[in-house]
C-alpha cells in the first residue's frame, strides 16, 4: 500500500487533451509556443559530487585488493552462472 502512495506523489499531472482534432491541434501549437520554460534542476553541492566520486573512484580496486584470488575466483563464477542460466518461465493464467 506504501508503495502505492508513493507513486501516485511522485507522478506528475499530465494536461488532458481534447477529443476535437482542430481544438488539439490548437492545444499542441499553444504548447509549442509558450513561455513557460521546465524547471531547471538545482546545482549539485561540488563538495557532495567530489566525495561521492571519491568513492566511486577507489571502491573497486580497494575491494579486489581485500578479497584473495580463491574468493575472487567464486564470485566470478558465481557471476557467469548467473549470466548464463536460462530465465525462468512465468506461469501461464
Amino acid at each position: 500500500m506504501l508503495e502505492r502512495s508513493c507513486y501516485n506523489l511522485c507522478m506528475t499531472k499530465k494536461k488532458k487533451r481534447p477529443a476535437d482534432i482542430n481544438k488539439l491541434a490548437a492545444s499542441i501549437v499553444q504548447d509549442a509556443v509558450s513561455e513557460n520554460q521546465p524547471e531547471e534542476h538545482t546545482q549539485k553541492n561540488p563538495a557532495a559530487v567530489a566525495l561521492g566520486r571519491l568513492g566511486g573512484l577507489k571502491g573497486g580496486k580497494a575491494r579486489a585488493a581485500k578479497l584473495t584470488p580463491k574468493q575472487r575466483s567464486e564470485i566470478a563464477k558465481a557471476a557467469a552462472n548467473k549470466r548464463w542460466e536460462k530465465p525462468k518461465r512465468k506461469p501461464n493464467h
